[in-house]
Formats: structure tokens, sequence, C-alpha cells
């Protein structure tokens, strides 16, 4: 597992456990998925890269640093729409693209309905952010969809992964970095994780 990074911080266990807790009312659970994407967004923003700028201070002029490359979010509609406050309030010059994939519920296999991004995005670095990476075949979906649109480097963020959806992207898209609050024990015959903390997207806008 190579290619993911367990994004080990005391302040994300806290909020893991209050994702799981079936008690936690919409509100509690998404500003939960937004401190959790402020880490997140902070961890794996790392490996960016900068460039020199000259700024004026009251006092003098001094050399400063921007984002050399342009970043655009891409949440996998819906669940993944709970995650992009968090990493706004880290990035907030990123640009904001969205994808629609849902899962076939007796295949397991993901269906695309919507795509939009911004055309700059084969010059970007991408976040594609999912709350779970169950089986893989969502994830890998928004993947190849990106991938066929040009995009270049692209970053998983998620909350919960299950090690089998995890050796699937590192099987057919190894090139992309996984970062993760938490990984669980393994998928139920349905492909759910377990423990995991149930539908993110119901539990997110209240739809149980």
């Amino acid at each position: 597992m190579s290619i993911f990074t367990l994004v080990d911080h005391p302040l994300i266990k806290r909020d893991v456990t209050v994702l799981r807790d079936e008690n936690s009312t919409p509100e509690i659970f998404r500003n939960a998925v937004r401190r959790i994407s402020n880490i997140l967004a902070v961890e794996l923003s790392r490996t960016f890269h900068l460039t020199e700028k000259q700024v004026k201070t009251p006092l003098e002029v001094t050399t400063g640093y921007e984002l050399k490359q342009e970043v655009v979010l891409v949440p996998v509609l819906r669940a993944g729409l709970g995650m992009v406050s968090g990493f706004i309030d880290i990035i907030p010059d990123a640009k904001v693209g969205h994808i629609g994939i849902q899962r076939d519920e007796k295949t397991l296999q993901p269906i695309e309905y919507y795509f939009k991004t911004p055309k700059t995005i084969n010059e970007s670095r991408v976040i594609l952010l999912d709350p779970m990476l169950a089986t893989g075949g969502s994830a890998l979906g928004a993947i190849s969809y990106l991938k066929k649109r040009g995009t270049k480097e692209i970053i998983f963020a998620c909350l919960v992964a299950a090690p089998e959806g995890i050796s699937k992207i590192e099987q057919y898209a190894p090139d992309t970095k996984i970062f993760g609050a938490a990984i669980d024990r393994q998928l139920n015959d349905k492909g759910y994780i377990l423990p995991g903390l149930g539908d993110a997207g119901d539990r997110t806008f209240g739809t149980l």
C-alpha cells in the first residue's frame, strides 16, 4: 500500500470517531468532515511546488511565494461535496469541478452521469474528493475520466478507505497518491466498509 498515506493525527482520530457514531446529527457530521478535510488539505499540499514573487511590506520589499500550479478540487457527487469547504479553507484560490458517479448496487460498477471541470484541468494539480474508498470502482472511474481529459497529476483524498479499494487503485492507477484519515478492516458482501461510518452522502445531507 505504498501509494496510500494515512494522516495519523490526534484530531483526525477524534473526528473520525464522531463520523462513526450513529448518533451524530448531519450538522455534527458535516462539521467533523470539514475539520478532517482541513488537516488532509494541509498534509497533502506538502508536495506542492512554489514560485518566488516580490511583495512589498509596510517597511520594505521582500521575497514571498505563490503556488506554481493551479489546484482544481473535483468532488465526486454527492458525498464529495462535504469535503470541498474544508479544502477551500486551506487552498482558497482552488477551482472546483464536479464529477457525478453512482454505483450500480447489483454489479457494484460505477456509472458516470455528470462531468464539469475547468478548461485548464490538464495543466492543474487535481485533488479528487470522495469520503469513502470502498471497492475502488468509483474512484477508478473518476480517475479514468479525468485522465481522458488530460489530467496528469491526481491526488485522491478520502475519509475512510478499505484495503480492497487501496489495492485496486494501486494495481490500476499506481501513479495516483491517496491520502486518508483511516484504513478500515474490510468490505462486507454488499461492498460497504466495515466498521465504516454508513453512507457518507446520506449522513452529510440528512437523507437517511
